[in-house]
């Protein structure tokens, strides 16, 4: 059954070295925040596909391991300085990835296989880094070869909603995405901006759209939880705030500070 629990306590359910799944659409910013000041350590962070200010969040915290990603960037406002820093100094084990290659990953692990075809990477340099992705003969159809991504089962997928009913019912619109991390992980944490008493899965139309309880472990109240990036049909990303960031954190002692002020004011907020 799934739990409605405060923030920090959604946070104390991640323990060190565990594999953390993180969207690029629907990022649980203020569970991020809370989970940094755990002091946690030791994290894969599984990008689904990509990232780009909550990884950096995180790897600036000391709290990555490793990570697997297609790209981690901040957009317009450029290079996500942390992540770059932290590559460049070889301070984590970095597995590079494609986006179709991520998703594929992640079904595999929802049927319950040990890995799942694709055929776009054939001829691609990243199979020279990427021993894991084999290639084989199709066995089935044509006879052509075939690349076989492993199964991606990350401990923990963790992503912002727009509302949650008091069953643990999210409602995640056209992301099914969200629906695939929580499908393939071990354990669903979810923010939401706001939870309401009516059912989410009363009708047909309204359950299109929602991410059944069964898949969610916990769901947390955090309003704006996702600030500064943006939320579907909430708000948009506040630009300004990300070329802030980006500015300050091209040093570890900007960022530091940076962080500082950010905890502070989602301790203010909650």
């Amino acid at each position: 059954m799934t739990e409605i629990v405060s923030l920090e306590a959604l946070a104390a359910r991640m323990a060190p070295g565990q594999s953390l799944a993180i969207p690029v659409t629907g990022v649980a910013m203020a569970a991020t925040a809370a989970l940094i000041e755990t002091g946690i350590t030791g994290l894969k962070l599984i990008c689904v596909p990509t990232s780009s200010l909550q990884a950096d969040f995180l790897i600036g915290a000391k709290a990555v391991a490793a990570i697997e990603t297609s790209a981690v960037s901040l957009g317009e406002a450029g290079s996500a300085p942390r992540f770059t820093a932290a590559v460049r100094e070889g301070a984590f084990a970095l597995t590079d990835s494609t986006c179709p290659a991520i998703l594929a990953g992640l079904l595999a692990a929802q049927k319950g296989v040990p890995f799942m075809p694709i055929a776009g990477i054939i001829g691609s340099d990243l199979l020279k880094v990427r021993p894991d992705w084999k290639v084989i003969d199709s066995p089935v159809g044509e006879q052509r070869p075939v690349v076989v991504v492993p199964a991606i089962a990350p401990d923990v997928a963790l992503f912002h909603a727009p509302e949650a009913d008091r069953a643990g019912n999210v409602k995640i619109g056209r992301h099914r995405e969200l629906a695939g991390m929580a499908y393939a992980a071990k354990h669903t944490l979810v923010t939401v901006e706001r939870i309401v008493d009516h059912n989410l899965m009363e009708t047909e139309d309204s359950a299109a759209a929602v991410l059944p309880s069964l898949y969610v472990d916990a769901v947390a109240l955090a309003p704006r939880g996702a600030w500064p990036l943006s939320l579907w049909d909430e708000y948009e990303t506040d630009t300004a705030e990300i070329a802030r960031y980006a500015a300050m954190a091209r040093s570890d002692e900007g960022f530091r500070a940076y962080l500082s002020a950010f905890l502070t004011r989602r301790r203010e907020v909650a």
